[in-house]
């Protein structure tokens, strides 16, 4: 299979310097980018800024925006046989970009957010006989949180896992079926859960769809 993965954050910037983003360490993702290699699919890696080297043999694509991912994404996708996302997206940015670096002037400043676009749901809307896995990292409510991003992004399994999984070596997961159903529950290094889950979706996911 030729599998295309998002892995790591992305930045949106308030002016030349300062940026909004999160703490992703897109181990994750480039844990599932070396699982699939080792299987012997092809890997397409579209990356946020992050302090880790690819594994060898895939196809790296970096990207700093929100924009930047949607824009290689969809350009990529429709030559792949499905998405893993994990990147963690920044779903706000500011209405306006200041043009050189702020300074100081005493005073509050007011910056008016708006949403980034929902790339994967775009992905997912578009995904004809492609196949879709999400990630959700949740706090709160997390099953009806993860349930509800995986209707929107038309995703066929969606990946729950909570905020202790940020910038850790570990992760406990639950995959989740469209029906609500859990199918897979994997917890150890992100390495081992990485294997764990490109086998997953080779027997369960990808095979639904002739990949």
């Amino acid at each position: 299979m030729r599998i295309l993965i998002t892995a790591g954050p992305t930045r949106e910037y308030v002016d030349d310097v300062r940026f909004l983003s999160n703490a992703s360490s897109g181990r994750m993702g480039y844990s599932i980018a070396e699982a699939s290699i080792k299987r012997g699919h092809e890997v397409v890696l579209v990356t946020g800024p992050v302090e880790l080297s690819p594994p060898s043999h895939v196809e790296v694509h970096r990207i700093e925006t929100t924009g930047e991912l949607r824009a290689k994404c969809l350009e990529l996708f429709p030559l792949c046989d499905g998405v893993i996302a994990t990147a963690a997206v920044c779903d706000y940015r500011p209405r306006e970009r200041f043009v050189g670096k702020m300074t100081k002037t005493g005073r509050p400043i007011v910056l008016e957010l708006v949403e980034t676009s929902d790339v994967l749901a775009e992905l997912g809307a578009s995904k004809a006989h492609r196949w879709v896995v999400g990630f959700a990292l949740e706090s709160q409510d997390p099953r009806t949180n993860a349930m509800r991003k995986l209707r929107m992004k038309h995703c066929d399994c969606i990946v729950l896992n909570d905020t202790t999984a940020i910038s850790s070596l570990d992760n406990h997961v639950e995959i989740l079926s469209p029906d609500a159903t859990t199918i897979a529950e994997f917890q150890g290094s992100k390495k081992a859960i990485a294997a764990e889950l490109i086998e997953f979706v080779e027997s369960s996911i990808a095979l639904q769809h002739d990949c």
